[in-house]
Formats: structure tokens, sequence, C-alpha cells
């Protein structure tokens, strides 16, 4: 069966272009014109993908996103944010509230079909390594996908448990950011380094006490460490 994408954008004509290519594609395709409507649209089904446009007329699309990673169900939902602001800072806004891609207007269809063809292969999991990794309060079953801190399992997006599950591979050494980029991202990923800086700010937020062992090696990149001596946030 295809993966259904979640269009949110207030431009009709953007919209089928979209929706055209979308399914020439072999997507199934389900468009909303405001934030009211994608939020109404990711009930039931939820969406495989999202893009989202910023400007809606009701709502940013910061917001829509941040409402959707507060929830269970499309907590994990990939969200591609399709948008004419292509500053720095925008970009990283839309990092830090969980988009997982960034592609401004105007862009290449191909190069935009290339991001989702690559977003949605990795959410296909890999061969999983066995084994559970324990790091002070922190417990990584890398089987079953699940963090726990203390006694509470932590809810992570898809790409934010890619993160943590590379860093674990690799407990008390150093991973640079251009590793992460390519290991998380992949080559058609066609983000910076400032999504690697984003996402691990928020991963720390939500491993609470135990986003100490997520360690900055300032220049470098990051590590997963109880040994606070060696590197510095």
């Amino acid at each position: 069966m295809s993966s259904r994408i979640l269009i949110v954008e207030d431009e009709p004509d953007m919209a089928r272009v979209l929706q055209y290519n979308l399914k020439q594609a072999g997507y199934q395709t389900v468009v909303a014109h405001d934030a009211a409507g994608a939020l109404e649209a990711v009930r039931n089904p939820v969406p495989d993908l999202v893009l989202l446009d910023w400007m809606l007329p009701d709502m940013p699309g910061t917001e829509v996103c941040r409402q959707l990673r507060r929830q269970e169900e499309t907590q994990q939902t990939p969200v591609v944010m399709v948008t004419a602001r292509g500053e720095e800072i925008d970009r990283v806004v839309g990092f830090e509230v969980g988009v997982d891609d960034y592609v401004c207007k105007p862009f290449s269809v191909r190069e935009l079909l290339l991001r989702v063809n690559a977003i949605l292969a990795r959410r296909t999991p890999p061969t999983p390594t066995p084994g559970v990794a324990e790091l002070g309060e922190l417990r990584l079953d890398l089987d079953g996908y699940r963090v726990v801190v203390g006694d509470e399992e932590v809810s992570l997006t898809d790409l934010e448990t890619r993160l943590l599950r590379v860093l674990s591979a690799s407990i008390d050494r150093v991973v640079r950011r251009e590793d992460l980029l390519r290991e998380v991202w992949g080559p058609e990923g066609g983000v910076t380094t400032a999504a690697v800086d984003s996402h691990i700010k928020r991963l720390r937020t939500k491993l609470g006490d135990a986003g100490r062992y997520l360690q900055t090696v300032r220049g470098v990149g990051y590590t997963l460490s109880t040994d606070e001596r060696t590197t510095s946030r």
C-alpha cells in the first residue's frame, strides 16, 4: 500500500502542483488549506508524512507542528516544512519545533520528491542491534526502540530515536556532526549541522535529568557519556 501524504498549503495552485506530482510518484494525498483542516485531517488515518506550509491563514505552521508533536498519534509522523521563509533563523525555529526537513520556495519538485522518498525510506526500521544499553538512569532498548529514564518511558520522534540510536552505538566516543547528518538524514537530507544542533537540544530536554549524558564536544560533535570531565555541554 502506498504512503499517504498530507499537504497543508493555502495556495490552491501550489497545492495542486504538489498533489499532482506526489500522485505521479505513486503516493496517496490529502489536502488541507489551513491549520484547522490539517489538525482534523491527521486524526484518521494518520498520514505517513506531512508537507506543511508556514504561512497559513489561521495559525502558523510552526504551531501546527508543535501540536502534532504533542499528540501521541502524530509524535513520530515526519513533517517537512515547505515555505518561502528561507532565513537561517527560520530554519532553526523550524527544527526546534520538530520538523524533520525544511524546503524553501521556490523549489525543485524533483528535489522535494527525493527528500520525501528518503524520509519515508528511513522510517523502515533497520536491522536491530541486539541488547540493551544503559547509562546511569538512561536505558536504551535497542531491539524494541524504547527509551526509559528511571521508570518512565520517553516518547521520541522518529528522528530523535535515530539520533539516540547512532550515538548509543558509540558510547563514550565522539560522533561528529557531519557523521550524524549522514547517518540520520542520509546523503539526500539537504540539511545543515544546525538541524543536528536543534534536534540534540530537543532530545536533551526530553531526556530530563538524563540529558546530561548527551554531551557536546565543542567544535566537533556529540557523545553519550557519563564522564563529564572529558566533554563540555
